[in-house]
């Protein structure tokens, strides 16, 4: 057994050496073989890359000899192109030369038909020339003038023809602008009556205090008549004690005094103490008050018409012109109205409307003074607002608003206008009944007493009389002067809020019968 392994081993000792060798020598053989094939196989491949090459080569060079075959007979087909156009362009040069050739040759033949018009025409201007001066000289004699002379006389002429035609245009105009202008002015107030309607107040040189009896009477008037005697002394007003039931009369052209006498008696009747120390006491408390009152009556007026920085002496004596009437309309609500209307007057205007409300408020301040100073309200005015420093056009303004002065601004103007709105307004003032009455009979006896006047009414409250007139006795042009007589007469003899329409009637009838 072991020998039979030494015997393996053995042979397995020769095999391997000799496998090796042999493996060798077989790989030492393929690789010779292989690279014999390789470098045929490069050969071959060289072989086919230089005849490839060479296919390549000659195919370039025919696409090359190609190309520049075609390029040659593009470039001679656009030579032949060029060489016909230019043939053209020559062609058509020498056509225009040919053309500007026969024009030039027109040219000189008009130039020199236009040399000999000329001067056939220079030679005709000499003969006119010559033609003129002889009828000019001709002209000269006949009329006794020189040129110079005439042409100033038909300058002086139409001159005059030229102003004649501007002054009756002017005429027109101004006829138009006035019309406008009276238009325009009718819209401004009656825009301002429409936004400003205003209550209107009445009131009396009296007051009425009612008692809770008739016993109350003899208490007012006290023991041998000191109660009475105390209140009229102590506020100067008088009571009126007579059969009326349950009333006292107080009487005062003072409506100051009038409230401070009538809030005291009021108080005394309340209270039921009545007797002089008593009465100076509630007549000294009603004095307050009603200073008080006057004072919160002129801040709302300067409140209700949007006016600051008045003086606060001059809106007292605002204030006191609540209890101030004229023609029974409230002096206070009066301004007020005035204020506002002139306020409204200016804006439409394009003026200054807070100095026009200003002039309004204070264009009546002279009268809470005219019961105190004598003078007119309006120069009492004018010295309160100069006193207290107020801008000069609304002192022109407060002189001017009755024409005591003639209005030199707009804004003395629109006062007087709004004054005599408010004034003029229906129901705004009012009068008693007998004057009423008394001054329409006035107003017809005015018309009548001028000769022609056939019949007269007075209508509107007085505020207008229409007067109809003979036609017989009045013609046109008559009733003119006539109607203008009437007016100054009535303006002399009558006193009268606001203003008087006088309405003048001529009427000329012709009656026939047919038979």
């Amino acid at each position: 057994m072991v020998e039979i392994i030494i015997s393996v081993l053995i042979s397995v000792a020769v095999c391997i050496p000799l496998g090796i060798f042999l493996g060798i020598t077989y790989r030492k053989k393929v690789g010779e073989a292989e690279i014999g094939s390789a470098e045929e196989q490069a050969k071959r491949i060289i072989e086919e890359g230089e005849k490839t090459a060479e296919s390549k080569k000659k195919e370039a060079l025919i696409e090359a000899k190609e190309e520049i075959l075609r390029q040659k007979n593009d470039a001679e087909r656009e030579i032949k192109e060029r060489r016909a156009e230019l043939s053209r362009l020559e062609a058509r040069a020498a056509k225009k030369e040919e053309q500007v050739d026969r024009k030039l040759e027109s040219l000189e033949h008009k130039d020199e038909a236009l040399n000999k018009k000329l001067k056939e025409c220079s030679d005709t201007r000499d003969e006119i020339e010559a033609i003129k001066v002889k009828h000019l000289e001709t002209l000269e004699k006949i009329a006794g003038l020189t040129a110079e002379e005439a042409k100033a006389q038909i300058v002086s002429r139409i001159d005059d023809e030229v102003k004649h035609e501007t002054a009756q245009k002017l005429i027109e105009y101004e006829q138009q602008f006035k019309e406008d202008a009276d238009q325009k002015a009718k819209d401004i107030l009656a825009l301002a009556i429409q936004r400003c309607a205003s209550e209107t107040v009445a009131e009396t040189t009296v007051s009425v205090v009612a008692l809770p009896n008739d016993e109350m009477k003899g208490r007012i008037i006290g023991r041998e008549g000191r109660n009475i005697h105390a209140i009229e002394a102590m506020t100067g007003v008088d009571l009126i004690i007579d059969d009326t039931p349950e009333a006292i009369t107080l009487s005062s052209f003072d409506p100051v005094r009038r409230e401070v006498a009538r809030i005291a008696l009021e108080r005394l009747i309340s209270d039921g103490r009545i007797h002089p120390a008593r009465i100076e006491e509630m007549v000294e408390k009603a004095r307050r008050d009603v200073d008080a009152m006057i004072k919160q009556a002129g801040e709302r007026a300067t409140y209700d018409t949007g006016i600051h920085g008045i003086n606060i002496e001059l809106i007292k004596l605002l204030g006191r012109l609540r209890f101030r009437t004229s023609y029974g309309q409230n002096v206070l609500d009066h301004s007020i109205e005035v204020a506002l209307l002139s306020g409204m007057i200016a804006d439409e205007l394009g003026v200054d409307s807070t100095m026009a409300k200003r002039a309004g408020l204070l264009h009546d301040i002279g009268k809470a003074l005219t019961q105190e100073i004598e003078g007119s309200h309006v120069q009492l005015g004018v010295d309160i607002v100069r006193k207290f420093k107020e801008n000069k056009e609304i002192i022109h303004a407060v002189e001017a608003h009755h024409n005591d002065v003639e209005p030199q601004t707009i804004t003395a103007i629109i006062v007087q206008a709004a004054d005599a709105i408010s004034a003029a307004r229906p129901g705004a003032r009012r009068e008693d009944l007998e004057n009423y009455i008394k001054r329409l009979q006035k107003l017809e006896e005015i018309t009548y007493s001028f000769p022609g006047v056939e019949k007269t009414y007075a209508i509107q409250a007085g505020r207008e009389v229409r007067i109809c007139v003979k036609p017989e006795e009045v013609n046109d042009e008559q009733m003119v002067v006539l109607a203008r007589d009437i007016v100054k007469k009535i303006e002399a003899e009558l006193q009268y809020p606001g203003q008087i329409k006088v309405h003048m009637i001529r009427e000329s009838r012709a009656i026939d019968y047919a038979k």
